[in-house]
């Protein structure tokens, strides 16, 4: 197993079920059984799989000095997660309400108090970073300097911008420029994805670039291969709800990859673990054991 080092996003996520899009008004609902709240958060998310998956984990991250942020260290233990990265420095837990519908679609508002403008103390980062085979800095400000930290120490960089557009978006080209591996979704792409990763290849040289395709599965592009090949979706489960759908992706396939140096395999590795995870309520749910996500795929042959 690989030991990760994990820099991202905490907050208390509440989901709900809802009967469809879009929401007719009314007053009021008893959803039975329905509203659902836990720790999670990108970087939560990241880390408790990876952990599941059997990987030393060190994460970092934010939280709050209220009973919100209590009740993510004590998540925290409960999922075996090491909690002295996690620093209750602000004055609010970020939060988010996640409303999702039968069919698995979702609508997520998130409230991330005033976290963008706080620092994450850099001396913390660097008496793990020497520990760590990767560096996985997901997409917060407070990741931001530590890129370059981990590029000079010669640690491989893996990150996530999710939802992209703009080759020079401000917000999301330091982490695109750093790293070695790139995830991001199709959803607000303006090309065809074999287009857009061929610019994104050609901008920034990324070594192993995913473009999640939803329910179309995922595309993955290798420069050193020249490999840009579609990998289909696969079916595990009912889909309960797609939150977390590409964090688990993502994380399964550091995991795999790490282990066995293979972009297909760790994709093929990923999608099957993706598919399992979303037929769980929340987006830190779901996961497997590598025991069982070898009998997963293994079955799936």
């Amino acid at each position: 197993m690989s030991n990760l080092l994990i820099c991202g996003h905490i907050n208390l996520e509440t989901t709900l079920r809802v009967d469809r899009f879009p929401l007719n008004y009314f007053p009021v609902c008893y959803p039975f059984f329905g509203v659902h709240s836990r720790a999670a958060g990108v970087g939560y998310n990241i880390a408790r799989a990876l952990t599941t998956l059997g990987n030393p984990t060190r994460l970092l991250s934010l939280i709050g000095q209220d009973a919100v942020g209590q009740l993510v260290q004590h998540s925290l233990a409960a999922d075996g997660l090491k909690t002295e990265g996690v620093l209750p420095t602000m004055p609010e837990t970020c939060q988010s309400v996640i409303l999702y519908d039968a069919d698995g679609r979702r609508q997520i508002h998130t409230d991330l108090k005033d976290v963008q403008s706080r620092p994450y103390p850099p001396d913390i980062f660097q008496q793990y970073l020497p520990w760590c085979d990767l560096a996985v800095l997901c997409n917060i400000n407070y990741s931001r300097p530590f890129l370059a930290q981990a590029k000079q120490a010669g640690k491989p960089i893996a990150t996530d911008v999710h939802t992209i557009s703009d080759l020079d978006d401000d917000y999301n080209r330091d982490y695109m420029a750093a790293a070695d591996i790139l995830f991001m979704s199709h959803e607000r792409l303006p090309d065809a994805p074999e287009d857009w990763a061929r610019k994104v290849q050609n901008r920034y040289g990324t070594a192993v670039l995913v473009i999640g395709l939803g329910a179309e599965g995922a595309l993955l592009a290798v420069r050193q291969d020249n490999l840009m090949e579609r990998f289909p979706a696969v079916f595990t489960r009912p889909i309960v709800n797609t939150i977390g759908a590409g964090d688990a992706l993502f994380a399964v396939f550091i995991h795999s990859y790490l282990q066995t140096g293979s972009p297909t395999t760790a994709l093929h590795y990923a999608l099957t673990f993706a598919s399992y995870k979303i037929g769980a309520v929340g987006a830190a749910e779901g996961f497997l054991t590598a025991v069982e996500l070898e009998k997963l795929v293994i079955g799936n042959q």
